[in-house]
C-alpha cells in the first residue's frame, strides 16, 4: 500500500518535470490500435494560433505529434505478449515524435481491462478552530477506512469526490474556510497489478519513463461527456476492440467504474467465423457494411466477400446485409446487456440525471445507438472527443476518446490522494464500504 502511494507519488514528481520541460507524451495501449500523441505545454492561456481561446479545461497545451498503429500483443485491453507490444509501442512513439520533431522521455499511459472495481470510502476529523488547511485535508484523506481490496490488486485512482463542513456538503475545496467538523467521501479504483507493472515494463522497455497512468475508462468519460453531463450525472461506454469500458460521473468527479471483457474485435471474430473469411477481411465487412438494424432493403444488397484463397467459387460469394447483421447484431446486445448489468450493480438508476454516452471505435456501427437505447432503458447519444488543439482530423473520431481525455488528464488532473502529505503512520485502517451502497445513501 505505501509502495503504491510512492510509486504515484513520483509518478506525479515526474509528469510536473516532463511540463516543466515542456513536453510529454500520451500513449493509449489498446487492443485494436496504439495511438501516441506528443503534447507541447507553453504554461499559458494565451489564444490559439486561429484566435480562438482555450475551451473549457484545455489551457496551455496543444499537440503537436500524432500517430497510431495496428496493436499487437494486447488481448483484452491488457498486454499478452510483451515483445510484439513493445514493437508497437515503439512504432507509434517514435512516428509521433518524427511528426512533432522532438525527442520525448516521458509518456502518461492509460489501459482498458485488467479488471476495474470501485469503493466508496468516507472520512471524517474534527477541526481546531482554523481555517481549513492542506494538512487538514491529508488528515480527513488519511481517515477513510481502505477496504481489504485483495491480493495482487493496485489502486489506480483514489480521488476525494465530496467534502462537508458540519452541515454543509457538496464542497469541491473547503481549504480556507472554517467549521468544526470536515468530511470527505473518496472513489477509489483498483485494478489487477500484473497489468500495471507490464505496462510499466513495456514503456520501460522502449527507454521512456512513465510519468502518470489512468484507467481509460475514465478519461474516455472527461473527454466525451460534456460538462453538464460530468455535473449532473450521466455514464460513458467505451467501446473498445478487446474491452468495452464504463464510467459514471456526477458532480464533475468520476464515482464508479467497471469494464466488460469484449469490444469490436469480438464482432470481428464472429463475422469471420460466421462467413469463413480471414479477420482482415472481416473487418473490412464490418466497417463498411456491419449494422445492428436490418430494414427490409438488407435483404435485396448483396456484398461481395472477396478473398484471396484462389478458390474462384470460394472467393466470388455473396452475403446479404440482412445476413451480415443477423451475425453482428447478437454479439452486440451482448455487450450491451452486460454493461446495462453492471450500471443496475451501480445503482445508476439512482442518479438525478441518467444520460448513456457511446463513444470508442466500435460505437461507430450504424444503428447502435436505437439499439442501446432499447437495451439500456435511457436516453443514449454518441459521443466525439472534446476538440483539442493542435489535434489532426484523423484523431477527431470516438476511437480517439481515451488518447484526448489522457490529455486533459494530463493538463489538469484532479487531486488525487498522493497529492497531499499523507503521514505514513495515519496510513488508513481497512474496512468495506461498497461505492453502490454509498451511492445510494449520498446522492
Amino acid at each position: 500500500m505505501i509502495e503504491l502511494y510512492e510509486t504515484q507519488r513520483a509518478m506525479r514528481n515526474m509528469r510536473k518535470v516532463a511540463m516543466q520541460r515542456g513536453v510529454i507524451a500520451i500513449l493509449d495501449v489498446g487492443s485494436s490500435k496504439i495511438a501516441c500523441l506528443v503534447l507541447r505545454f507553453d504554461g499559458t492561456d494565451r489564444l490559439g494560433d486561429d484566435g480562438i481561446g482555450p475551451m473549457a479545461g484545455q489551457a496551455g497545451f496543444r499537440v503537436i505529434g500524432a500517430a497510431t498503429t495496428r496493436s499487437r500483443g494486447v488481448r483484452f485491453g491488457e498486454i499478452d505478449t510483451m515483445p510484439e507490444t513493445e514493437r508497437a509501442i515503439r512504432t507509434a512513439v517514435q512516428a509521433a515524435q518524427k511528426m512533432a520533431n522532438v525527442r520525448v522521455d516521458h509518456v502518461i499511459a492509460c489501459l482498458a481491462g485488467a479488471e476495474p472495481r470501485s469503493y466508496g470510502l468516507a472520512g471524517a476529523v474534527e477541526l481546531e478552530g482554523l481555517p481549513v488547511s492542506e494538512k487538514d485535508i491529508a488528515r480527513v484523506l488519511s481517515a477513510c477506512d481502505v477496504p481489504d481490496y485483495g491480493e495482487g490488486r493496485e489502486v489506480l485512482h483514489a480521488q476525494p469526490v465530496n467534502f462537508a463542513l458540519d452541515h454543509r456538503t457538496g464542497l469541491s475545496d473547503p481549504r480556507g474556510q472554517l467549521g468544526q467538523v470536515l468530511a470527505t467521501d473518496m472513489h477509489m479504483l483498483t485494478i489487477e497489478a500484473a497489468a500495471v507493472q507490464n505496462l510499466a515494463h513495456a514503456v520501460k522497455r522502449c527507454d521512456l519513463e512513465l510519468a502518470g497512468i489512468a484507467s481509460s475508462a475514465y478519461v474516455s468519460g472527461i473527454s466525451a461527456l460534456v460538462e453538464d453531463e460530468q455535473e449532473l450525472g450521466a455514464a460513458c461506454i467505451d467501446m473498445g476492440g478487446g474491452a468495452t469500458g464504463l464510467s459514471i460521473f456526477i458532480k464533475k468527479h468520476m464515482i464508479y467504474a467497471d469494464s466488460v471483457r469484449m469490444g469490436g474485435d469480438h464482432v470481428t471474430g464472429d463475422i469471420s467465423m460466421g462467413l469463413q473469411v480471414p479477420l482482415a477481411t472481416a473487418e473490412r465487412i464490418k466497417t463498411f457494411y456491419g449494422g445492428v438494424v436490418a430494414t427490409g432493403r438488407d435483404d435485396s444488397e448483396m456484398i461481395e466477400i472477396g478473398g484471396d484463397t484462389g478458390d474462384w467459387e470460394h472467393d466470388r460469394r455473396t452475403v446479404s446485409r440482412a445476413e451480415l447483421i443477423g451475425i453482428m447484431r447478437p454479439r452486440v446486445e451482448e455487450i450491451l446487456e452486460e454493461v446495462r448489468a453492471r450500471l443496475d450493480a451501480a445503482g445508476f438508476d439512482h442518479l438525478p440525471s441518467q444520460q448513456i454516452v457511446l463513444t470508442g471505435g466500435a460505437s461507430q456501427i450504424p444503428g447502435l445507438d436505437g439499439l442501446a437505447s432499447k437495451i439500456l432503458g435511457q436516453q443514449v447519444r454518441l459521443g466525439r472527443p472534446l476538440r483539442v488543439h493542435g489535434l489532426p482530423q484523423a484523431a477527431t473520431g470516438p476511437g480517439f476518446a481515451s488518447a484526448v481525455g489522457l490529455c486533459l488528464f494530463a493538463a489538469h488532473p484532479q487531486d488525487e490522494w498522493w497529492d497531499f502529505e499523507i503521514p505514513v503512520e495515519r496510513y488508513p485502517a481497512r474496512s468495506l464500504r461498497r461505492a453502490v451502497k454509498w451511492f445510494k445513501d449520498n446522492w
